[in-house]
């Protein structure tokens, strides 16, 4: 039987805010816990045998396979981070999470989804350049530009998630239940009063973090659409084997963004409902369509497995 509640450890004077969503999941938490382990194990072999595989040969050693890795890189991160504490929680008879732990795991799960956002504005942008000004590719995608993109990709969601943390910590909490399995935007309804200044914050970091690259994403695919429709067979053939993976993941991880930040605004009890499906089916997306659909990772990945078989 799950119980609930603020409390504080007076020995190591740590605040502890009890995460009511758990439950929901009533007598099948033992049920959801061995899906999201089998997701979480398969999730970290597959992301981590695409990264070796990229590290390995040098046929993909390309800008294009150097994002694929580090959107699989940041997946590794956000399930290490997340996984371990839902599994520990989903069968502990108190889940509960320490307010300086549920502050770093809001960090990492908005600094990993901006950062995502970022990334796939830098594959569509590579895309764009492969197709478009084929001529020009190496002069513009080189390794410096690569390392740059890469660079800016991470530290710039990381300093603006910083500062909401920042604004976070100076916020007075009033409640201690929170109506959630993990510390995302949820968080915000244990304040005693809305805060002004967060909420414009965020309008900001949500427009600079994810709609100025969904933006820049979906004019660079439709110059993309444009161009190969006015080629020949070759040139939409190239398009559609290269870019069809990447809408793919878009789409979806688009849509969980916007559910993520919707719902909570409608104050809805399905947020805790539906965050849970995210973390039973979605982990697995990233790999399994970069695996499958991308030939030449597909093509390694089938060599290693059938040598595997052999030995």
């Amino acid at each position: 039987m799950f119980t609930f509640g603020f409390f504080m450890d007076d020995d190591l004077n740590v605040t502890y805010i009890a995460l009511s969503g758990y439950v929901e999941m009533g007598t099948f938490r033992f049920l959801y816990f061995s899906i999201m382990f089998a997701v979480y194990i398969l999730t970290m072999f597959f992301s981590s045998s695409i990264m070796c595989l990229i590290w390995k040969h040098k046929n993909l050693h390309e800008p294009m396979y150097f994002f694929i890795a580090a959107l699989l890189l940041n997946s590794i991160v956000y399930n290490t981070a997340m996984y371990p504490m839902l599994l520990g929680n989903i069968v502990s008879e108190k889940p509960v999470i320490s307010y300086s732990a549920c502050l770093i795991q809001f960090f990492l799960y908005y600094f990993l989804c901006a950062s995502s956002f970022f990334l796939l504005s830098a594959m569509a942008y590579d895309r764009y350049v492969s197709i478009c000004k084929p001529l020009q590719y190496h002069t513009i995608m080189t390794t410096t530009t690569v390392s740059v993109i890469l660079c800016l990709a991470w530290l710039v969601p990381a300093c603006e998630i910083a500062v909401s943390i920042i604004l976070i910590v100076n916020t007075k909490f009033c409640h201690f239940t929170l109506k959630s399995f993990i510390c995302n935007n949820s968080i915000y309804n244990l304040f005693c009063v809305r805060s002004k200044i967060i909420s414009s914050y965020d309008l900001y970091v949500l427009f600079n973090m994810a709609l100025l690259p969904l933006l820049f994403i979906l004019f660079t695919y439709t110059r993309i659409l444009i161009i190969s429709y006015r080629s020949g067979r070759k040139v939409r053939r190239k398009a559609a084997q290269t870019c069809l993976p990447h809408l793919l993941v878009l789409f979806c991880f688009s849509c969980l963004c916007s559910y993520d930040v919707i719902i909570i605004q409608l104050g809805s009890d399905l947020h805790s409902i539906m965050t849970l499906q995210a973390f039973l089916y979605y982990p697995l997306f990233n790999p399994v369509i970069y695996g499958l659909k991308v030939k030449e990772i597909f093509k390694h990945l089938k060599k290693m497995f059938c040598r595997a078989k052999l030995n």
